[in-house]
């Protein structure tokens, strides 16, 4: 292998077995549209995104432009009492995209720093509104928000929780909607499922709902393994919450900009959340940035508190940082230049019958698949859970495809200028790389 680092272990590598890797390291030197170059000199079909976000593609001339000339103009103004034009514009843009009446943009670095921001601002919301007993925050199991304190208080998945410590007080979780017993195979959303909503009544008459300040949900689950809602849930969480007054936000990192063939989640299914937190796709990822888009009713109580002052105590010193928003505006150019949300749309049948022929292939026990987005449920080994799916990476890899693997799950997430003969070099590859598991 050429052009392999002498020296691998510095680099402390996040959600990664580092004995393991540097070992037997997976490294990249070079990547274009589709594709990632290895260090050998081989072609890696990115059927990840690069990591659920880069959905128009690496190294997007149009994105790559924009960033060169923003940092040869100005590379970093603060958002303290302060300011530069291209972060208005981008939240205006961003403002437009989202679902009408989410009309304002709080910037963040990152899907973890915005649903930590999201949970700040619907605590401070309350408080705001003279309701400041609603403290208490409401996850659900098996849910993904980052990696912050308030992220992994909300979220489900054992292993990020289970380190830290106790966590922030006050949080409950509502109950998962994986059930294989009655949704395997589903095709799009199961038609079994929406009374698992429900389940925020118990918590309510657990709690009272005095006490709830908001509850957050990822409108399709990704990280978990691509837990997509059943048919109704999600309309039945928002019409509970309204019944008890409570705030919904939708972590849309991963579901925003064009994943399920919409703008956001919240447009897919039709969903009215009062907070979306997003990231990812926003920049395409060419550089880092994150935002909570705000219901108007959420941030005129802010802003009709007493003047002068601070209306909310909370910030970053990156937030609209003069490269994210070049790079964000660039890149909704190309969402909207290219169509590509609608393209998205357009492919998902296809994927979904690609996904779905995978069905008897070895070890398999569930498929899901919303958008172009898939996840492939493997039998554990009850001996080593967790190796079947990393077998089924490694080979993956090494036959020219990039996958996602979480416990016995493999993710797929391909960029959205993804097209039929791609489609079909992925599933072909994994169908002989799950009839060769073990």
């Amino acid at each position: 292998m050429s052009n392999l680092p002498n020296d691998l272990e510095a680099f402390w590598m996040p959600f990664t077995p580092n004995r393991a890797f540097k070992r037997a390291p997976h490294l990249v030197r070079q990547a274009e549209g589709l594709y990632y170059t290895s260090l050998d000199g081989r072609r890696i079909l990115d059927a990840i995104s690069g990591l659920w976000c880069v959905n128009a593609g690496h190294r997007h001339p149009k994105i790559t432009e924009a960033m060169k000339a923003q940092i040869d103009t100005l590379d970093y103004a603060s958002s303290f009492n302060f300011g530069h034009p291209k972060a208005f514009e981008f939240a205006a843009r961003l403002a437009d995209l989202a679902p009408d009446g989410l009309s304002h943009v709080f910037f963040t670095n990152s899907g973890s720093e915005a649903v930590d921001t999201a949970l700040k601002i619907a605590l401070a919301y309350q408080r705001m509104r003279g309701q400041g007993g609603r403290a208490r925050l409401i996850g659900r199991e098996r849910g993904y928000h980052g990696v912050g304190f308030g992220g992994i208080s909300v979220g489900g998945m054992v292993k990020n929780r289970m380190y830290f410590g106790s966590l922030l007080t006050g949080v409950d979780h509502l109950r998962h909607t994986h059930d294989l017993e009655h949704n395997a195979f589903s095709r799009r959303q199961p038609v079994w499922g929406a009374h698992l909503a429900d389940d925020l009544e118990r918590l309510v008459a657990l709690h009272d709902a005095s006490t709830i300040a908001a509850v957050i949900v990822e409108p399709v689950a990704g990280s978990a393994g691509v837990l997509v809602p059943p048919q109704g849930y999600l309309q039945r969480l928002r019409k509970i919450c309204d019944a008890h007054d409570i705030l919904l936000i939708f972590d849309e990192v991963i579901t925003g900009f064009g994943r399920l063939g919409a703008s956001f989640g919240a447009e897919y299914f039709g969903v009215m959340p009062d907070i979306i937190t997003c990231a990812k796709g926003m920049t395409n990822r060419a550089v880092p940035a994150g935002a909570c888009l705000v219901q108007d009713k959420v941030y005129d109580v802010f802003m009709n508190g007493p003047e002068p002052g601070i209306e909310l105590f909370h910030g970053y010193t990156y937030s609209g940082h003069p490269l994210a928003a070049a790079a964000g505006i660039a890149t909704l150019d190309v969402y909207r230049d290219e169509d590509l949300f609608a393209r998205a749309a357009a492919l998902s049948s296809y994927w979904e019958d690609a996904v779905h022929a995978l069905k008897d292939c070895s070890h398999v026990i569930d498929i899901r698949n919303l958008g172009l987005v898939a996840g492939i449920e493997l039998e554990p080994d009850p001996s080593k859970p967790t190796r079947r799916a990393m077998q089924a990476f490694t080979s993956c890899f090494d036959k020219g495809v990039l996958i996602r693997t979480t416990g016995d799950i493999i993710a797929l997430s391909p960029p959205l200028t993804i097209d039929k003969p791609e489609i079909d070099f992925i599933f072909e590859t994994l169908s002989g790389v799950l009839k060769d598991l073990t």
